[in-house]
């Protein structure tokens, strides 16, 4: 099949979709058995009986305009608008069986899905169908607080949220003197299970250290340390480069506590001289510069949804998201001061590719 024999193909079926609302709502209600009905005036029935009509008539209002008008988007549809793949190719893999809603394995490309309900995976995948969301990672540099607004006016987060249109926040902490990967986004069910404590998303840290470590202080690490809050072990360590009597350790950890990277090498006798997180999760900082952002890729983004709706994570799920920012509805962030037009400024979504990792 030619390319325009595709468009063409498309094209049908948007015309035949309009054409089926259309005569659902010119459709005219009609009884298909009233042979053998007794006509009955209304003003005749008993007040039992009438009251018995009523709610007979009521349900059955209610059950024809839900037949009537199935709610939702077709599948392939919103699977291409969520960047998946064209709407043909979107076809072709939900005939493959290769698709899920909810769960279910769905072979048909008329279903039709709630975008901000229901949950669409690909090959096991998960598939962010609502486009409103937003997902960026950040370099953050040292001397900045994880905080959007820091109650002693030192350098926050602000600096970055403020450029965009949606209300954004972080998705844990680093700590002021580190340095590297954070995640921003106006996600707040997957912000909240990422952050939660019990969760131990992995994270991959390079730090230089004061010393000379061995094998034997990485074999320490990797078996556990005490500290005052308890013990922890590094999930790996090793050793990257040893240089003018300093070296280069990289390490990871699933643990969320408060500078835990810094006390464990601390109490290991190499104190931190810098510390950088390279990795959270499936993410990588890659070659974004420090002080940049970029949004994720379709493919990062997706794999974090996996990561958080796995059977044992999605116990974790809060049963409501907390705070304004994170619900749907939420006012968007307003100019700020006197700065005439600045909302303008701030770069937008454009409808287009979904991530590209363009650095800001």
């Amino acid at each position: 099949m030619t390319s325009a024999e595709h468009d063409d193909r498309d094209g049908e079926i948007e015309f035949l979709d309009s054409i089926e609302e259309r005569d659902r709502a010119e459709e005219p209600e009609h009884d298909d058995d009233v042979e053998g009905l007794e006509i009955v005036d209304e003003e005749d029935l008993t007040d039992e009986e009438r009251a018995e009509y009523e709610a007979w008539e009521a349900s059955q209002g209610a059950s024809s305009d839900a037949a009537a008008l199935p709610t939702g988007e077709r599948l392939q549809k919103v699977m291409a608008a969520a960047g998946v793949a064209s709407r043909r190719v979107c076809e072709d893999l939900i005939a493959a069986g290769r698709v899920t809603v909810n769960g279910q394995r769905v072979d048909e490309p008329g279903r039709r899905v709630d975008p901000l309900v229901d949950r669409v995976a690909v090959d096991g995948v998960a598939v962010q169908l609502d486009t409103s969301r937003r997902y960026l990672m950040l370099n953050k540099p040292r001397g900045v607080v994880s905080s959007l607004k820091d109650e002693h006016g030192r350098p926050d987060l602000s600096e970055w949220t403020e450029r965009y249109e949606e209300r954004l926040f972080n998705v844990g902490r680093l700590d002021y003197e580190t340095s590297g990967l954070l995640l921003l986004t106006n996600d707040g069910e997957l912000a909240q299970v990422l952050s939660h404590p019990s969760f131990g998303v992995q994270k991959t840290y390079v730090a230089k250290v004061r010393g000379e470590m061995t094998a034997a202080t990485v074999g320490r690490l990797l078996r556990g340390v005490e500290l005052e809050d308890g013990r922890i072990a590094a999930d790996d360590a090793r050793v990257v480069g040893v240089q003018g009597g300093s070296t280069m350790v990289e390490i990871v950890l699933h643990s969320g506590r408060n500078r835990i990277v810094r006390r464990m090498l601390e109490e290991v006798g190499h104190p931190v001289i810098e510390l950088v997180r390279r990795q959270f999760g499936p993410l990588n900082l890659g070659t974004l510069k420090l002080g940049r952002t970029r949004e994720l890729t379709s493919h990062e983004m997706n794999q974090l949804l996996t990561l958080a709706r796995t059977p044992e994570n999605a116990r974790k799920r809060p049963a409501k998201v907390r705070g304004g920012a994170a619900q749907r509805g939420a006012p968007r962030r307003d100019d700020r001061g006197s700065g005439g037009g600045r909302r303008d400024e701030r770069p937008r979504r454009d409808g287009g590719s979904r991530g590209g990792g363009r650095q800001r």
